[in-house]
């Protein structure tokens, strides 16, 4: 399969795979080439799966009651990426993911991860390790949400992850921070 060496860099971040392992593990993954703007999960849609960035650029949003978009998440490469909640339960979601660039991710659903982690128990410490590293980042996000200014925000998403300014629009940085494009514009100057 294409994706075994992607995979396998990957995995072995975080915890070391014998070759039987990767072959074991290989058929629980399904690979999903996406058109710019093509919808992984839709709002409202039954959530069954998450999703790593093999290639490409995806987005996580909803709207509000006004219309407003709330960007919640970008994933690249070697990122995962779903509508979490709706993703334990297998219920409906609120979130849209979508691709901003032409993108190639690994579904996994709920069922074959609970398999390939029972088939290779050290994938339970890999999923621990990476839903603990989301987890962090996330409360990260939402404390500095909380309490920096919006050039506080602006300036740590840009030394965090200066290639996503060369890959999305300033309006969608815009979005992620919870800023108005004027306002951007002016911490960009």
């Amino acid at each position: 399969m294409e994706y075994a060496a992607f995979l396998r860099k990957h995995i072995e971040e975080v915890i070391p795979l014998a070759d039987e392992e990767l072959e074991q593990i290989l058929p629980y993954f399904n690979l999903i080439d996406l058109k710019r703007k093509e919808y992984l999960i839709k709002s409202g849609k039954k959530v069954t799966a998450e999703y790593l960035v093999v290639k490409g650029l995806l987005k996580a949003f909803m709207y509000d009651d006004m219309e407003r978009e709330h960007i919640i998440q970008f994933a690249m490469e070697n990122w995962w990426i779903s509508d979490y909640p709706a993703y334990k339960l297998q219920s409906k979601g609120e979130l849209c993911v979508q691709a901003l660039e032409p993108c190639q991710v690994l579904e996994l659903t709920l069922e074959n991860k609970q398999r390939m982690c029972e088939t290779v128990p050290a994938m339970y410490r890999f999923h621990g390790v990476k839903a603990f590293g989301g987890f962090v980042a996330l409360q990260k996000r939402v404390l500095s949400l909380m309490k920096n200014s919006a050039k506080e925000k602006y300036e740590l998403l840009l030394e965090q992850y200066p290639e996503l300014f060369q890959r999305v629009s300033k309006t969608m940085i815009a979005h992620y921070l919870g800023v108005s494009r004027e306002t951007l514009s002016r911490l960009q100057k």
